[in-house]
């Protein structure tokens, strides 16, 4: 019996027309045969190894060993070009749905259409899946195999599957299974290129990508998979959405993981860091635009950022904070306190930050100049209390050494925009410069204008650094400052508020016996 099937299977299509008839009976009679058992008495099959029971288990069998034979040797590398994988998807339709078309008439006939299609599917399905289940296989080669699924089910649909076949067939059900299936696996490879592209693009370690990049990749794969059919695109579309949103909960984890407060290593990382939140936002926001993202998407991915990147700029900042306070400290004894060293290293991490036209970087520089200005005022109150007279001359110089430093620095950094802003130090140089008293009178009532949380003690100090003026002056000065000094609850500009200056050292100093 088998003998008939593998010489029909080998031979032309009729030729062996009656001998398939001949099988095709003797399985209808065994399943008669079983039907009639499990309606008798006993209600079930005596068991048996008696030959008929596995008929169509046998046949099923062999037609499977003769597909499987059939279907080219092909194992995709890291290697295998869409030339190659088109030659050999080529070769299928050759050697397994023309030979299926060919013998199609003789097994239908016999009444074993269903077994030969059945087992032609499974085998086909089976090295399909073997190829997109490649570590190997991209997102380009995955589509090409999807596309020519759907065009071998529209030739099956055509020829040997054809009007007497409904959609609720077997073979109708079976090969669609089969591009079902091939469709999942397309989704998970690109899934799996858009993560990886997503990472490379976005690596801590490694100088952040330019937007264009990462929505190109986007771009390929949803205008591809629009060529296919719009329900293609839409899936991909939604794999690559939902892939954006993955990662930004993973990399909310890495930045996590980063040492916090890590000197010029935490500045460095925590600025890339920023950096890639703005070009992610940029991405998102033109992938908007590219996809159908939902409002719920879209409002989780915003709300993610922002409180990412807030994190993120909260410990960026505190860590300047802190570098700065330890640079100030001994800046105004030391020759070499290490703070012009921190400025050109702040210098050429913002220079090397590509994204200079955003409103996060001109914020962030804004901020570090403000932490710097800052810290400066507050170690230049500090050290002008502890210092002699001789040293207090020598402060006026460094100061203005450091303010062209500074000027320079966020110059370049900002460009025009840096004439913006607030130079507290170029107001206290311009002040105490002022020639004598009567001119140091008139400049303090724009310095109290301008600074108007500035207190006695801070500017008696102030005072303490121009060493050529007279007590009475000094006096003098000091009740103006009364006279006009308010209180600045509703103010923005409060530099010093947050300075303090010991009362015991403020009181000596207010004797003028400095």
């Amino acid at each position: 019996m088998w003998s008939a099937v593998r010489e029909a299977l080998g031979g032309s299509d009729g030729m062996f027309l009656q001998p398939l008839q001949s099988v095709g009976e003797s399985l209808k009679w065994q399943k008669q045969k079983k039907e009639k058992w499990l309606g008798s008495e006993q209600g079930m099959e005596p068991a048996s190894t008696w030959h008929p029971n596995f008929w169509r288990k046998d046949l099923e069998k062999k037609l499977t060993q003769y597909f499987t034979a059939q279907i080219p040797h092909f194992i995709p590398s890291g290697d295998t070009d869409e030339t190659a994988l088109k030659q050999h998807l080529s070769q299928l339709k050759t050697t397994v749905l023309l030979n299926l078309e060919h013998r199609i008439g003789s097994f239908e006939e016999a009444g074993l259409l269903i077994p030969y299609a059945r087992c032609c599917h499974a085998s086909l399905s089976s090295h399909l899946s073997t190829l997109t289940g490649s570590e190997h296989c991209t997102f380009s080669q995955g589509l090409l195999i999807y596309e020519w699924c759907l065009a071998a089910y529209e030739r099956g649909s055509r020829t040997w599957l054809g009007p007497r076949q409904s959609s609720q067939h077997t073979d109708v059900q079976s090969f669609m299974w089969i591009i079902l299936k091939t469709e999942e696996k397309l989704l998970a490879v690109a899934q799996k290129e858009v993560g990886k592209a997503l990472n490379e693009a976005f690596d801590i370690g490694k100088t952040p990508c330019a937007d264009a990049a990462v929505i190109q990749i986007l771009t390929e794969k949803i205008k591809a998979a629009q060529r296919i059919s719009e329900s293609l695109r839409e899936k991909v579309e939604a794999v690559c959405l939902e892939e954006c949103l993955s990662f930004l909960d993973s990399y909310e984890n890495k930045v996590k993981s980063i040492p916090q407060h890590d000197g010029f290593h935490g500045i460095s990382s925590s600025l890339r860091i920023i950096e890639n939140f703005c070009i992610f936002r940029t991405t998102w926001y033109k992938l908007t635009y590219l996809c159908s993202a939902s409002t719920d998407q879209d409002v989780k991915i915003k709300k993610l950022l922002d409180r990412m990147e807030d994190e993120i700029t909260q410990c960026f900042l505190q860590t300047i904070i802190s570098e700065v306070k330890g640079a100030l400290k001994d800046h105004f004894r030391k020759s070499d306190s290490g703070f012009r060293h921190i400025l050109e290293f702040l210098k050429q991490s913002f220079l090397a930050f590509e994204k200079k036209k955003t409103d996060k970087y001109q914020a962030l520089v804004k901020s570090v100049n403000n932490i710097i200005t800052n810290e400066y005022v507050q170690a230049l109150q500090t050290s002008v209390r502890k210092s002699c007279v001789q040293k207090r001359r020598q402060i006026v110089s460094k100061m203005e050494e450091d303010h062209r430093m500074l000027q320079t620095v966020f110059k370049e950094c900002l460009g025009p925009a840096a004439g913006a802003l607030e130079d507290p130090i170029e107001a206290i140089l311009e002040f105490i410069q002022t020639p004598d008293a009567e001119g140091m009178k008139i400049a303090l009532l724009p310095l109290l204008s301008q600074y108007p949380d500035l207190r006695e003690e801070h500017l008696s100090t102030l005072l303490d650094i121009k060493d050529s003026l007279h007590r009475e002056d000094k006096a003098a000065l000091l009740k103006i400052f009364r006279d006009n000094c308010r209180k600045t609850e509703t103010e923005s500009n409060l530099l010093f508020e947050d300075i303090e200056v010991k009362p015991g050292i403020y009181k000596h100093c207010c004797c003028f016996c400095c």
